[in-house]
């Protein structure tokens, strides 16, 4: 008001031309101008955003002086590492009692019956609870300069988080078990770790090993069990001489000796992780308190402008806490205060688990992202409902091409919201590893789902992740640059022409995420990790020009053809997994043969649609037995092998159709979801031997 006077009292002749040009406008012209300035006001105000990266997306990761080529994240500087976050938070056992003050002393750990709500326990209580737990344990003999190693062989609950804050508490050491190792590699782990007491969730698992001998004349002592169990099963163990107490029970003993915590140093062994690899006896990584917070310090440090942890994170553990993946993710939102609701045990119900929790972090796995991706586009099952699917997946590839990541857009209110109501309405955090995932589906995802999705690398040996991608870059193909806790650098691997002068070869990672070696077996630590302190993974990576890192191989699995090529058949296999019927493949040759063979596992979901299209119709089984089946999946694998660059010697000269999943209960998965090659091979012995006769023919 004050300027417009100053213009009157001034006589501007401009300003008076636009007010009588104003008042000699319609009435309805008048309101047009309105509307309009309305609608640019409302449209700047609520304007999709997109996130501010961390860096300079364009270098991600810059090479270190030197003659290694080795590289660090742009969000260090030189010659250093990231080893915690918080310095009140340096050990695992001050993570929880950091997140108890920054909660203050809220919700901490939480499950459910089926069809009832989750039923929440605070801080303090799994606090007390550990120290019971604790107590009696140190009360068995137990002690952090002798008999310190706990197994702990359970699904994810509670129970399972109380008994790993029980050991931290007192500066024991956890040693998880899982079923899929199988008893043999179990009765290895209990024996190679000296392990005297086991806290088991369930008593079929005690059965299973007092069966099995495991037990019997070992060094088990002492089995707690969480849930209930018969007098019989407590006679078994008297006659294998082992104790059996309940959780309740053992609890109650640790409360009537309660002993002072006695609290882990950063450098103290925290966990001894047993990874089954695919060969031989398993390898217990041990890892530090350091080790971990280091790695969940890395991953703070990336997301810390645009996440924004805090106390009101949820995540729904359901991937095994077994393995490092889950372990860490769970400490960052412990670190925060955060709650952690477990799911049923049952992965059938694990919908039902995310739509009663409403998490707000949900780590996945490529298998579970595949899923969800064939369910999407199996409920698009009209030309229209496809038509409208790919419209606005392609509206919101192109936010998340210029960064913007949101749930609110026109196509989210009219095509994604029952997917992101699926997954509770609540997700604003998703990560995926463990696996390479198809860069299609990858992207798809994100722009459904619209919440910050990331893709991390690493193994367990690094104690999960070496490399993220980072806040902003939502292009797939690549898992990130090195996390600002490690740097890592490629070396030659000349039998497979990759040379790190090229920018390709093994990725090797150092820092302080870096594990201390395997337990009991020192020649396996010093292939694994070399005199200057790398950890050789054997992966092979790429270095692409933003600064980040895309896995392209496997060196462990090459092998030579009768002609002296050598394949890696990870590669092969990789690229085949982008035809769309494809859910599995497996690619076998040796030095006695010629050409190379595969076994192609189908999707169920995906198949019958796709031959559709071709004029074949049947039921699961006999499309996997149909001829033109075959013949048109071999076809559309060799266009996808010959556009991808792969030469003649690697591609498939023949395929078998086979109808089930490759898994880790038919032993042809690891845990972690890796092909077990012996045992593929042996298991398809007589369909690899008949390719290659007809071959010959």
């Amino acid at each position: 008001m004050q300027a417009q006077e100053v213009l009157r009292q001034l006589r501007i002749p401009e300003f008076d031309d636009v007010r009588q040009y104003m008042r000699a406008l319609p009435t309805n012209a008048l309101m047009g101008v309105g509307a309009f300035a309305a609608i640019t006001t409302y449209w700047f105000a609520t304007r999709p955003r997109a996130l501010m990266p961390p860096c300079d997306l364009s270098l991600q990761s810059v090479e270190l002086p030197g003659e290694e080529r080795a590289r660090r994240s742009t969000l260090t500087t030189d010659n250093e590492y990231l080893t915690h976050y918080y310095s009140d938070a340096c050990t695992m056992y001050e993570v929880f009692h950091r997140g108890m003050r920054v909660s203050n002393d809220g919700p901490c750990l939480g499950s459910r019956k089926p069809n009832q709500p989750y039923e929440w326990q605070s801080y303090s209580e799994i606090s007390t609870k550990a120290e019971g737990i604790g107590s009696a344990l140190l009360h068995k003999g137990h002690s952090q300069t002798g008999d310190k190693f706990i197994g702990i062989f359970s699904q994810n609950r509670p129970e399972w988080t109380i008994a790993e804050l029980a050991c931290y508490t007192y500066s024991l050491v956890a040693v998880p078990l899982y079923d899929t190792l199988g008893r043999e590699a179990i009765d290895y782990v209990l024996q190679q770790a000296s392990i005297s007491t086991v806290i088991c969730d369930v008593a079929d698992k005690v059965k299973m090993l007092l069966e099995n001998g495991s037990m019997k004349g070992g060094t088990v002592k002492t089995v707690v069990l969480i849930e209930a169990f018969d007098d019989d099963l407590v006679k078994q163990g008297t006659e294998a001489g082992i104790d059996i107490k309940s959780f309740k029970d053992f609890e109650a003993l640790g409360h009537a000796n309660h002993q002072t915590p006695q609290p882990p140093k950063s450098d103290d062994l925290a966990l001894i992780c047993f990874t089954s690899g695919t060969t031989g006896n398993p390898k217990g990584a041990m890892l530090t308190h350091g080790n971990v917070i280091s790695n969940t310090a890395a991953f703070i440090k990336i997301t810390q402008g645009t996440l924004k942890a805090s106390n009101k994170e949820v995540l729904i553990s359901y991937l095994p806490l077994a393995h490092m993946f889950e372990r860490v993710v769970e400490s960052v939102v412990l670190i925060h205060g955060g709650r952690i609701g477990y799911f049923q045990g049952d992965i059938r119900l694990l919908m039902d688990d995310l739509k009663t929790l409403q998490p707000t972090v949900f780590p996945v796995v490529p298998r579970l992202l595949n899923r969800m991706f064939d369910k999407i586009f199996s409920q698009a099952n009209t030309p229209m409902k496809r038509w409208l699917l790919d419209f606005a997946f392609r509206r919101k590839e192109a936010e998340l091409r210029n960064g913007v990541v949101r749930q609110d857009s026109l196509w989210d209110k009219l095509i994604f919201k029952k997917v992101q109501a699926s997954l509770g309405g609540r997700v604003r955090m998703m990560i995926t590893g463990a696996a390479p995932v198809s860069p299609v589906i990858l992207t798809f995802l994100r722009a459904a789902l619209g919440c910050q999705f990331y893709e991390g690398y690493g193994q367990t040996e690094c104690t999960a992740g070496c490399s993220m991608s980072m806040p902003g870059d939502w292009s797939a193909g690549h898992v990130g640059p090195p996390l600002p806790c490690n740097i890592v650098k490629l070396v030659d691997v000349a039998e497979m022409n990759y040379l790190s002068a090229n920018g390709e070869g093994e990725v090797c990672v150092k820092g302080p995420n870096v594990f201390k070696g395997y337990l009991k077996d020192p020649e396996k630590t010093a292939e694994a990790i070399d005199q200057d302190g790398w950890l050789h993974t054997g992966d092979i990576g790429k270095w692409l020009p933003n600064g980040t890192l895309k896995i392209i191989d496997r060196k462990k699995h090459i092998f030579k053809l009768a002609q002296g090529e050598y394949i890696a058949p990870e590669k092969i296999e990789t690229v085949y997994n982008r035809c769309d019927p494809v859910a599995q493949i497996f690619v076998h040759g040796d030095s006695l043969q010629a050409c190379l063979v595969g076994i192609v596992v189908p999707d169920p979901d995906y198949l019958p649609l796709w031959v559709k299209k071709k004029g074949i119709e049947g039921s699961y089984s006999e499309l996997c037995s149909n001829k033109e089946v075959k013949k048109a999946i071999l076809e559309d694998i060799l266009r996808l092998g010959k556009e991808a660059g792969l030469k003649s010697f690697e591609q498939v000269r023949d395929i078998t159709l086979h109808p089930e999943l490759f898994s880790v209960q038919n032993g042809l998965l690891t845990p972690t979801l890796k092909a077990k090659r012996a045992e593929l091979r042996s298991h398809f012995r007589d369909q690899i031997d008949a390719m290659y006769a007809s071959i010959k023919m």
